[in-house]
């Protein structure tokens, strides 16, 4: 991607200072709100929105355990973890007039996994024409909401 100046910067970007350890295992480690974006808590696994997000409303569904694969995961963490992906499914349908989603799960570096050793499930909620001139030409996304408004909105849901 190419590098765009801009006086106006986005401090989960300009992070300068890195966090050791897993990501996944730090944030769950730490209280529910704005700042660590898990939406809700299962029993064997969680709900948190992507940091860096493809679009609004982009969660995840991570295991409490720390795994790099879903075989390594007990039948009963794997059950919960599809359970909330299909509540994440809904939740978005209704918050966001969802129309379309993309479900994945990268499981390695070849596959793209930006996390290693923790493997997760991402849900991208999608929309017709979603995508535009500015991630074509411009490589650069553009989301209509902070992360901060779209954890509220999710974690009241999730609440309901």
């Amino acid at each position: 991607m190419k590098q765009l100046w801009s006086p106006w910067r986005m401090t989960y970007i300009e992070k300068t200072e890195k966090e050791s350890g897993c990501v996944f295992c730090n944030a769950q480690a730490k209280a529910d709100n704005a700042e660590n974006l898990i939406a809700f808590r299962g029993t064997n696994a969680y709900v948190i929105l992507n940091r860096f997000p493809y679009t609004s409303g982009h969660l995840m569904v991570i295991p409490f355990e720390h795994v790099s694969n879903l075989e390594e995961l007990n039948p009963e963490t794997r059950a919960e973890m599809m359970e909330l992906t299909s509540r994440c499914t809904t939740i978005l349908r209704e918050c966001y007039k969802t129309q379309s989603f993309n479900v994945g799960v990268n499981i390695g570096e070849a596959a793209g996994a930006g996390v290693l050793g923790h493997v997760h499930i991402h849900i991208v909620p999608r929309w017709a024409g979603d995508t535009n001139f500015m991630s074509s030409v411009g490589e650069t996304r553009v989301l209509p909401e902070s992360l901060e408004d779209t954890y509220r909105r999710v974690r009241d849901a999730f609440s309901k």
